[in-house]
């Protein structure tokens, strides 16, 4: 899986800090969604778009 989260991320002028405080996460699995090592819940996908105001299509590249 790929993900556009730190573009979005950066877009938003948000460290990774600042987005497990919005999103009520663990710092590492803000680090592992970045690098596309961890398939987030369909909840924590809403969240994370939800957040960086983007959809989940948007933001997430899931491999076939």
């Amino acid at each position: 899986m790929k993900t556009r989260i730190k573009e979005y991320r950066v877009k938003h002028n948000l460290t990774q800090e600042k987005l497990v405080e919005m999103v009520g996460v663990r710092h590492e699995t803000i680090i592992f969604l970045e690098q596309g090592k961890y398939n987030p819940s369909l909840r924590l996908a809403y969240g994370v778009a939800r957040t960086l105001q983007t959809t989940i299509e948007d933001l997430f590249i899931f491999d076939d």
